[in-house]
């Protein structure tokens, strides 16, 4: 090998580079360059390939990058001077595998590289305007060639399955958002925050939807990950996950996770604490030394492992292996150093504090030196729901309203599904609702009786399960498939704040996990309903001898399996702690995903987080009962004038007035506004008030449309009605 250096010509860019690079002088010598020094010396060529490698041009994209992540492994042939990105051969459109694995490059035979060098030479990239675009949008009709890396900037898609497509921007598949409100705000792989608008950089999960993504965050993870832990940080869903986001041309390596293929990675784990922290150690050999057994052998503390002594320097037995350090001693008893000197500190201030306070005229005593917010004063007085309501009720725009075509009552449902599910869909306008029946409707009467309807279909729906008045979340994985959980969550929202009847159905646990009220609450056998599981379970509760107990838990093995909760009962007493941790799993633990979806549809418009601010006052909205509508209430509800002679006043009834005016029979949460009125007044007709009553009573009873009602029979039973539905006039015989 050459010794000497021989000065050639200076460089001053990377295109001076490559062109010396690209010649090869001998089988064991090459020519090899230093920025530092602008000389050109001889050196061996396995040194040059280990500290030059990152300059060599790829054969096909002309770049010189070394990044595995985006653009794969790059890869040398040496003896054919061949220098190529991994996946610029995978995307290119001229070329396919044809050899084994194992031979040329990844089973990519080198002639067949070459040709494709060749081939792309004459081909010009629409990003760069240089020669050598490989790679091609996969559509027939489509013209669009560029480099790789070029694709990458111009927002291509490359699909690492099957025959390896490419799409540009105007054919690449996209991502579509079926639940526009309460969207992430932050990645769940870096945390920082995220436009929510998907798009070519902005990806989500297609099981849970509510894990969104920076698109080089997601490719980053999946190249640490891999194929085996590559999964949704949010859901944990693998299959479709991985599905979706090859779908998006996120490249997925087919090996075992980075973090596992680190060399000795986990040998800190092998380690343990090897030294005496004894205030005097009595080993000759020093604190470090410990014998296999002994007086001498280290133990370590049994809390924290971190501190450790010899058995002679704590005057420990033999046998003795259980031992608490000083630090963990004090923190389990509540005492340290620390801890007192704080707590003889704050008693001088309180006294440092009352004597001066003591000994001060009136007049010089401070003032608070801060004013107390409206927000905590509003925290402090409890506001009821109404109130609450009414305030979230403000964002609702008068000007702008949804239209909801209802075929009839058992087609509410799917038409509140329907709207909810367009992307345009606002909650913040208002409900248009249109029976198809009604040929003379009243939008707010329509509205109240869409709303009443589908409280009514939610709580008969697949995701809840459980007696009438009191369900919980049922687990359903076609529900979670579908985003379910979310859109009812999000209806029940919807209906609230526009006015609708109150929920009524939840049971108390399931109220306890949306919102923890009451904070004590314990979930019971009655959460359970009646169904083959709590049969089984009440067996265990109820069993008043250890052979019973153990029968009855070998009959529900399988759910006690399932829960995590089969285990040996040496006591009668201890099944009392096994059947509450069935319950928590079962009521709590396995219903995690849908009550997060749950809790994000409710957070429409607003409302979850206010619930959480007055989860007393929500109570009975949520879990009821519904109080019906009486003649008691319908006095509480309305200002009622009643007629001025003593005479009138016993025939002015009040009772189902309400029920037929605004087509509801209970209550709205929201309540009234403006608040109604009855006003009575004589007629100069002759009318039939039993008739009238009577009609009433048969309209409950069959729950027929009380606007059409209204419309057909107001001026044959002496009925005045004003249009905003806020006060009426009912007229009695003169």
């Amino acid at each position: 090998m050459k010794e000497e250096t021989t000065e050639i010509k200076h460089i001053h860019d990377d295109k001076d580079l490559s062109k010396l690079l690209s010649y090869r002088f001998c089988s064991n010598e090459f020519l090899c360059c230093d920025y530092t020094l602008p000389i050109i010396r001889y050196v061996p060529v396995h040194h040059f390939y280990q500290n030059i490698v990152k300059y060599l041009v790829c054969s096909l994209c002309k770049r010189c990058d070394d990044n595995p992540e985006k653009y794969g492994e790059k890869i040398t042939l040496q003896q054919h001077n061949l220098t190529v990105h991994y996946f610029c051969l995978l995307m290119s459109s001229g070329i396919c595998q044809r050899g084994e694995e194992d031979e040329d490059v990844h089973g990519f035979l080198v002639d067949d590289i070459k040709k494709e060098i060749r081939r792309s030479s004459r081909l010009r990239c629409m990003k760069c305007k240089k020669v050598g675009a490989s790679v091609g949008c996969s559509i027939k009709s489509c013209r669009q060639m560029v480099h790789m890396p070029c694709g990458l900037e111009q927002d291509f898609i490359f699909q690492f399955t099957d025959l390896f497509p490419s799409f540009c921007k105007k054919h690449a598949p996209s991502q579509t958002c079926v639940s526009s409100p309460s969207l992430p705000l932050s990645c769940s792989v870096c945390l920082e925050p995220i436009e929510p608008i998907l798009s070519y950089n902005v990806l989500k999960c297609p099981a849970c939807h509510g894990s969104w993504f920076h698109r080089n965050c997601v490719q980053h993870y999946a190249h640490s990950a891999a194929m085996f832990f590559f999964k949704c940080t949010l859901c944990n869903n693998k299959d479709q996950f991985q599905q979706e986001m090859l779908r998006m041309g996120i490249y997925i390596p087919e090996r075992d996770a980075a973090w596992e293929l680190e060399e000795n990675a986990y040998e800190d784990l092998l380690q343990v604490y090897q030294h005496c922290d004894a205030v005097k150690c009595h080993s000759h050999k020093g604190r470090k030394y410990s014998s296999q057994s002994g007086y001498f052998e280290i133990v370590r503390c049994k809390l924290c492992g971190s501190r450790g002594t010899h058995r002679k320097c704590s005057n420990l037995k033999l046998y003795e292996s259980d031992w608490i350090c000083g630090d963990c001693k004090a923190a389990v008893e509540g005492k340290s150093e620390l801890s007192e000197l704080l707590c003889l500190f704050c008693k001088i201030i309180q006294r440092i504090t009352y004597i001066h306070f003591f000994f001060l005229p009136p007049e010089s005593v401070p003032l608070p030196n801060h004013v107390e917010s409206p927000l905590a004063i509003r925290q402090c007085v409890a506001a009821t729901s109404p109130e609450v309501l009414m305030d979230l009720a403000h964002q609702i725009s008068q000007q702008q309203s949804t239209e909801v075509l209802v075929e009839d009552d058992d087609g509410v449902l799917e038409a509140a599904l329907w709207v909810l599910r367009q992307s345009d869909f606002n909650p913040c306008c208002t409900l248009s609702v249109k029976f198809s029946q009604d040929k003379h409707s009243n939008n707010i009467r329509s509205q109240r009786r869409f709303l009443r309807r589908l409280v009514s279909k939610l709580q008969m729906s697949e995701i809840f399960e459980g007696p009438d008045g009191s369900k919980n979340l049922a687990l359903n994985s076609k529900a979670l498939r579908d985003d379910l959980y979310f859109e009812v969550g999000s209806l029940l929202a919807l209906s609230l704040v526009h006015g609708g009847p109150p929920v009524g159905f939840f049971s108390p646990a399931l109220y306890h996990s949306l919102f923890n009220y009451p904070t004590n609450y314990r979930p019971t056998l009655q959460d359970l309903g009646d169904t083959a599981f709590a049969h089984k379970i009440r067996q265990i509760a109820e069993a008043k001898s250890m052979k019973e107990l153990r029968m009855a838990m070998q009959s529900a093995s399988q759910y006690l399996e399932a829960a995590g909760c089969w285990r040996k009962i040496r006591e009668l007493s201890e099944k009392d702690m096994l059947v509450e941790d069935v319950l928590n799993f079962y009521l709590i633990i396995r219903l995690q995903l849908p009550l997060q979806r749950f809790r994000e549809g409710l957070r429409t418009l607003g409302l979850f987080e206010q619930v959480q601010m007055c989860t007393e006052a929500f109570h009975s909205v949520f879990c009821g009962p519904v109080e019906r509508l009486t003649a008691e209430s319908v006095m509480e509800l309305f200002t009622v004038r009643f007629s001025e002679e003593k005479e009138q006043q016993e025939k002015e009834n009040t009772t189902d007035l309400l029920t037929f005016i605004t087509a509801t029979d209970s209550a709205p949460s929201i309540g009234f506004h403006p608040t109604p009125s009855i006003s009575f007044f004589i007629t100069l007709v002759l009318l039939n008030p039993q008739l009238f009553i009577s009609k009433l009573e048969s309209l409950n009873r069959k729950e027929r449309h009380f606007n059409s009602f209204a419309l057909n029979h107001s001026a044959l039973y002496g009925l005045q009605l004003q249009s905003n539905m806020c006060s009426i006039h009912v007229g009695t015989q003169s």
